[in-house]
């Protein structure tokens, strides 16, 4: 097998890698082993809905991009203490798929350096009962991608405050992360530095899993940059590939109480509806089917407002206090 690590710890391109990768597989028993660290973000899984999965606050006070990766399995923070590996394989027929053909070698390889490491349940590895490391799988015909994270020192301080959406407003058809009891590998590796203790690893799974490094080929380089601009970079992938969904929005204006109900498909509001105890000038269904097929998108919902004249709709109300209340509510 050969081996690559990834320089890059842009996740959008990142994630093209593997995926340029992934349909660059055309020879039976071609595979591939890369290692590479993503800079601070959430990576969201691919049937998952992103607007529920996210602190939308906290992530923008951080500034932290969101991606959806193209594998299933739950929303995940990454920084710089957390390692990723891939497995690319164009399969033989009948080869096995299962999870552990991929998660033992690399428990494996830990347990070589004193990490006592095991798996659990189906794609989870632990250590003292405490999980850190998580795989997901995509498979297209003979192909598979199967990926993992390793909790080696990531800053978990803030995890509950940058996962956790707002059930109130949002109620998805989509898949919701299930949070699991963590740990960092070094906790287990008290006399060796983070730093240390990631060399260390990446140094034992390239010793144990690849026969020959190679540098990543300038033509996936190539078709990566190109995947990461025209797919992982964009609002329609990452957050209009949502599963259909709900919002509800709820305030109290001087002019009267207003909540707002939509249901999104394909990151479109679909249909929605103002309710509330306030008073109109014109027809209401007026707006809400001007705001019908419009991107679920700070920028264009508040363009549609305006173009609309959305705050001539209601007796008192003044346009800034109605762009914001939905500035504040629509999470990019």
């Amino acid at each position: 097998m050969k081996g690559m690590t990834i320089a890059s710890t842009d996740p959008t391109y990142n994630l093209a890698v593997e995926e340029a990768l992934f349909n660059a597989l055309s020879a039976a028993g071609e595979e591939y082993f890369l290692l590479w660290q993503n800079a601070p973000s959430v990576i969201v899984g691919r049937h998952q809905n992103t607007f529920e999965e996210v602190n939308e606050e906290y992530i923008k006070a951080h500034r932290l991009p969101v991606v959806r990766r193209m594998t299933g399995g739950g929303a995940v923070y990454h920084d710089l203490g957390n390692l990723n590996f891939s497995f690319l394989r164009y399969m033989e027929r009948g080869e096995d798929t299962s999870f552990n053909r991929y998660i033992n070698p690399i428990i494996q390889a830990l347990q070589h350096i004193g990490i006592n490491a095991e798996m659990s349940g189906r794609n989870d590895m632990l250590v003292e009962g405490k999980k850190f490391s998580g795989n997901a799988q995509k498979k297209s015909g003979q192909k598979i991608l199967q990926h993992g994270t390793l909790l080696v020192s990531l800053d978990t301080s803030h995890l509950t405050d940058i996962l956790t959406g707002n059930p109130d407003k949002y109620q998805s058809k989509g898949i919701a992360s299930h949070k699991s009891r963590v740990a960092n590998l070094i906790e287990f590796m008290p006399t060796l530095t983070p730093q240390e203790l990631m060399q260390k690893i990446k140094n034992v799974l390239m010793q144990f899993l690849v026969q020959e490094e190679i540098d990543l080929p300038d033509h996936i380089a190539d078709e990566a940059e190109k995947l990461a601009n025209s797919k992982y970079r964009t609002w329609e992938w990452n957050f209009g590939k949502s599963p259909a969904y709900q919002v509800k929005f709820r305030k109290r204006f001087s002019f009267g109480a207003m909540d707002f109900y939509a249901n999104i498909k394909q990151g479109k509001i679909d249909e929605c509806r103002f309710y509330g105890d306030f008073f109109v000038n014109k027809d209401i269904a007026l707006l809400e089917m001007a705001l019908q097929g419009t991107l679920f998108r700070k920028e264009d919902v508040i363009n549609v407002l305006k173009k609309a004249g959305g705050s001539d709709y209601f007796v008192g109300a003044q346009e800034q206090e109605l762009l914001d209340f939905f500035a504040e509510n629509i999470v990019v």
